[in-house]
This record gives C-alpha cells, structure tokens and sequence, in this order.
C-alpha cells in the first residue's frame, strides 16, 4: 500500500508542476504571477519531479515550438518524424539538451516572457543531484516495498517526466478522437481524463491554445483547472481576461 501511495503521489504532483506550471503557465502564460510566487514553484516543480525535473524554460520554449510547427519538420517531438517511441523520446533529449544550453537558434518571439531561476535550473540539471533522487527513490522501495513486482515501477519514477511526455506527444498524436479540425494529429486520448489532469485532450488545446480549461465537452473534466481557477480566487495567480491568445 506505501509503494502504490508513493507511486501515485509522485505521478499526480510531477504531472500537476508539468501541466501547470512549464505548460500553462511557462509555455502559454496563461495566467500571470508574482516573482516570489514563480520562484516557489520552482522549487515546487524541482521536489515534484525530482530526477526527471524539467527546465520550465526550455519546456517552454520547445512547447511554443511545437505548437508553431505541429508535425513539421520543425517540430521538436512529432511522431510523423520519428519510426518509434523511443526515437522520439532521444530526439526530443538531444533538442531540449540544445534549447537548455541556448545551442538551439531559437527566434526571439518564441523566448518572450519565458521565466528563468538559475539556481533551480542550474541544480536541477545536473546529474549527481538526478542520481540523488534517483537513489533516494529506491531507498524507499527497499524500506516499503512487500513484493518484487513492485520494483518494476521504478524506472517510471526515474523517467516520470519523458514518461509524462510521451504519452501525449506519441499517443495523442496517433489515438483518440477529435473535436476540432486542425492543421495537425493532435488528439483527445481519454474522454474522462483521470490520468493526465487534462493534458489528454490535446486536440482542444491546439485549438484553443491559450484556454486553461482544456475540457470543452460535457465529460471532458480538466482536473487542473479547478485548481486553477482556487489559486486565482486566493490571488496567487491571475488569470487572463482573454484566455483564448495562443501559439498557433
């Protein structure tokens, strides 16, 4: 039971600091918020996903990019460019290792507002400190873990975010349904989204890419959003008035 807890604690808060905070809130800047509070999600974003922390500025970036250039060769992770899964997911490492370390070239408009705090950026990329939470992870394990299958989940703790990542940039660009006609694959992989806090419906985002709700139908519940809209009531974000800018 401590192992099914912890694993699903890790998965839901990793993927609450991605959706909200690097997709929402870095990529589209859905909302606005103050330094100090930006910098708490930082951190908040770097104990969340631990080992697999992503840099809210190149995710960001790359997200734009995505967006812009959905299933073109200029797209940072698209399915139609790659043979499988796993040439994807390298591909997209090696791109975002580029943005990360400004190699990439990137056009000015795509970097407007991106946030940045170095020290967080700084100490969540480096590998001692990914092997750390990497070992404190199986540490747990040894202590809680009843059954040997229950190792098997370790690796998704090491790779929680590329994990986070696949499953909507492979996934949803291959399976699902649609709601809207766009100029790319994106598509809405659940009807009830309880495993990716709204990420799944890919298809209304890139329709509406600047909505912080991403549900449109009746059964498309965005378990994000309601947290969205607390934090704004408690003034600790601000929501935009015109929710519909994007980066189509």
């Amino acid at each position: 039971m401590a192992i099914l807890i912890f694993f699903l604690a890790h998965w839901y808060l990793s993927l609450f600091s991605q959706t909200f905070f690097l997709h929402r809130y870095a990529a589209h800047q859905m909302f606005t918020m103050s330094k100090n509070w930006e910098k708490f999600f930082y951190w908040f974003t770097f104990v969340t996903q631990g080992s697999s922390f992503l840099s809210p500025k190149a995710y960001g970036i790359m997200h734009r990019l995505h967006h812009a250039y959905a299933d073109t060769d200029k797209d940072p992770h698209s399915p139609s460019y790659s043979d499988n899964l796993f040439q994807m997911m390298w591909k997209t490492k090696d791109y975002y290792n580029a943005v990360l370390n400004d190699r990439a070239g990137i056009e000015p408009k795509f970097l407007k507002g991106v946030p940045y705090y170095e020290i967080v950026e700084k100490l969540g990329d480096k590998w001692f400190v990914r092997i750390a939470w990497g070992v404190l992870y199986t540490l747990f394990y040894m202590k809680f873990a009843t059954h040997a299958w229950e190792y098997a989940l370790l690796p998704i703790h090491y790779l929680m975010g590329p994990v986070h990542g696949v499953i909507i940039n492979w996934f949803a660009h291959k399976y699902g349904y649609i709601n809207f006609k766009v100029n790319d694959t994106a598509k809405n992989l659940l009807p009830f989204d309880f495993l990716m806090m709204g990420e799944s419906y890919h298809n209304n985002h890139h329709k509406l890419g600047g909505r912080a709700n991403f549900g449109i139908k009746w059964h498309e519940f965005d378990p994000t959003y309601p947290i969205i809209l607390l934090l704004n009531s408690l003034h600790i974000i601000k929501l935009k008035l015109n929710n519909d800018l994007n980066y189509m």
